[in-house]
């Protein structure tokens, strides 16, 4: 598709708005990204060399792994067209975005190898559990020996080995609701995105987020099957967890 010419300082007031709505979503994802972060470098024993985040949307976790680490190669993966753009328009230009389908087992062809750390930040919700498993094994390929994989997502603390339903709103996950509707609206009233939106909606028509959760036990046993020989918990905040998969 072809770049779209962007006001640079609407570019970042929709980018701040965003992380605001994920933070209405998951509170803790700075306590979570800080967690990461110490994970990633005690995994290699200094800070990554490569770094990969998978479902990325439009880069804020992406720029401040960049932020926090500057010799490393960052890459950025998302597949709507419109959080694309975004990632592009607004991310430094040290930080790569590539565009690829999770849901499709061939997205390291893409993205290339040798990675220290692959990032998964409420994303896999969007994957039915085969594209997930996909996924695990997929990063496995991806990942350079000692990297180190984590998946952060809804993963309820239910004692269930398996459990597949909707995504039941807790508590303040209304206002986060509407505020993702406010926003995607807000960009719907922009005439330059138009296009991309209308790109978006043909992209997604006949396929809707799968709305798959599953406990921390489920993804750490799928992580195990790809291979993985360490995976539990990093973090949790009530509902939502990270798991971290290294490979040895």
């Amino acid at each position: 598709m072809t770049p779209v010419a962007l006001d640079p300082t609407r570019v970042a007031g929709w980018r701040t708005t965003w992380d605001a709505v994920m933070l209405g979503f998951v509170p803790g994802l700075p306590a979570l990204e800080r967690v990461v972060a110490t994970a990633a470098e005690a995994a290699r024993g200094a800070p990554p060399a490569r770094v990969l985040d998978l479902g990325g949307g439009p880069g804020l976790l992406a720029e401040r792994m960049s932020r926090r680490w500057p010799a490393a190669a960052v890459t950025l993966l998302d597949l709507d067209p419109v959080l694309l753009e975004l990632a592009r328009a607004g991310l430094p230009p040290a930080v790569e975005v590539v565009r690829a389908d999770l849901a499709s087992p061939a997205w390291p062809a893409v993205t290339g190898g040798g990675y220290d750390l692959i990032t998964v930040v409420m994303t896999v919700h969007y994957l039915v559990p085969e594209a997930i498993r996909a996924l695990y094994a997929a990063a496995r390929e991806a990942l350079a020996p000692g990297g180190l994989l984590v998946v952060a997502d809804l993963m309820p603390d239910d004692g269930l080995p398996y459990v597949m339903r909707a995504l039941d709103p807790g508590p303040g996950e209304g206002a986060a609701e509407l505020a993702w509707a406010q926003w995607w609206g807000g960009l719907g009233a922009v005439p330059e995105i138009a296009g991309l939106l209308a790109a978006r909606a043909d992209l997604f028509r006949d396929r809707p987020p799968a709305g798959f959760t599953a406990d921390l036990g489920w993804h750490a046993a799928a992580a195990r099957a790809a291979g993985f020989g360490e995976a539990g918990a990093l973090w949790r905040e009530g509902r939502h967890a990270a798991l971290a998969a290294q490979l040895r």
